[in-house]
């Protein structure tokens, strides 16, 4: 049989023994580690560990031996092909940087998804997921319709077998049970000058009170309104001479990098939840 790359990763509480464990199962399938990562967290004690590793058994089997391991030592895990191109929906609205960037860096090979849908709440990005070849459903959204929209959306995700939702600066508030539903397996991007300025305009009230820091933040989706664990954040300087127009350039570009590493560290299985924080395996 030929030997196929697997991605490994796992939590469980931290004891002595997990790595001589989870390491010995491998090799005893014939498995080599070509990467290994692991991090102790003190205060929850909690242990993570990501492994990738080349390997001559089958998936199935390979599944199984770490199912017993993992009953032993209370692990939660996952085990995947790496590499394997992770099946994404990007959820828009009318500003198209954050989806652009995606579609391109798919396209260019240096994402790690599969960009099976575009869903805009606006018809306003129809072109552009056209011009990516991706099909594009328009499910507007009113307050009297959120519940049933959202309902269509999430058949959308289950009948297109996706495992990760993108809110591509998705001008929309997910519902409670739609954030539940998707817990885990949905990013969103913002300004990071939330909650200092909230509400419209925020680059405009950043420039009127002279920031010279602007950034963004990429998260998990919860409940709470921006406030799921935090992934990734991006930051670039500014000064006097910035002008909100160029704040928001400048915000545009620095959204679309937290963006995109938080899409592919996700997608490559380098992402734990810790309770409020992640553990990002880079």
């Amino acid at each position: 049989m030929s030997a196929t790359a697997f991605v490994l990763s796992l939590s469980c509480p931290d004891r002595p023994g997990i790595v001589h464990a989870v390491t010995g199962l491998l090799a005893e399938h014939g498995g080599n580690i070509s990467e290994s990562q692991q991090f102790g967290d003190a205060d929850t004690g909690l242990f993570f560990m990501r492994v990738e590793v080349v390997c001559s058994a089958a998936m199935q089997d390979l599944e199984s031996a770490v199912a017993e391991l993992a009953a032993e030592f209370g692990m939660t895990w996952k085990l995947d092909t790496a590499g394997r191109k992770m099946r994404t929906v990007v959820m828009v609205s009318k500003s198209e940087h954050c989806a652009n960037d995606l579609l391109f860096r798919e396209r260019a090979g240096t994402l790690p998804v599969d960009i099976v849908a575009i869903v805009g709440n606006h018809p306003t990005l129809r072109d552009l997921a056209t011009f990516y070849g991706k099909p594009f459903h328009h499910v507007p959204v009113t307050p009297d319709t959120k519940p049933d929209a959202e309902r269509q959306v999430l058949a959308l995700v289950d009948e297109l077998d996706a495992e990760l939702v993108v809110l591509a600066r998705y001008m929309q508030i997910l519902s409670p049970p739609m954030a539940q539903a998707l817990r885990g397996r949905a990013i969103n991007i913002h300004h990071s000058f939330l909650p200092s300025f909230k509400g419209a305009r925020p680059y405009h009230q950043a420039h009127d009170r002279g920031v010279k820091l602007i950034g963004a933040t990429a998260h998990y989706v919860t409940a709470d309104l921006d406030e799921g664990p935090i992934i990734e954040q991006a930051v670039d300087r500014v000064d006097h001479s910035s002008t909100p127009e160029t704040l928001t350039a400048i915000g545009a570009d620095v959204e679309r990098r937290a963006l995109a590493r938080a899409v592919r560290w996700h997608a490559e299985h380098r992402i734990l939840l810790d309770g409020h924080r992640t553990i990002v395996f880079k």
